[in-house]
């Protein structure tokens, strides 16, 4: 039998902008959107950490995340080094 002792999942993210509206406002809405995410993750108590987070000369953000998958404890991976 097996068991998950310990699980995450590693994405790399980009909150790119909405082309159809004035590119100040644009990039407005994708600083929203980031801290709307990181907010969701919050109050699904979703444990994540924010390893990289690179502002795109157009505004938009790329951020990688290690986050926790699922339910599954995440053992030690939040506390590694990127």
């Amino acid at each position: 039998m097996k068991r998950i002792k310990a699980a995450c999942i590693c994405q790399t993210l980009h909150f790119m902008l909405n082309e159809d509206v004035e590119h100040d406002y644009a990039v407005k809405l994708v600083e929203q959107e980031l801290e709307h995410y990181k907010k969701n993750l919050e109050q699904h108590h979703t444990q994540y950490k924010i390893t990289e987070q690179t502002n795109q000369p157009d505004g938009s953000i790329i951020i990688k995340v290690i986050k926790q998958y699922n339910s599954s404890p995440v053992g030690d991976y939040l506390n590694q080094q990127a």
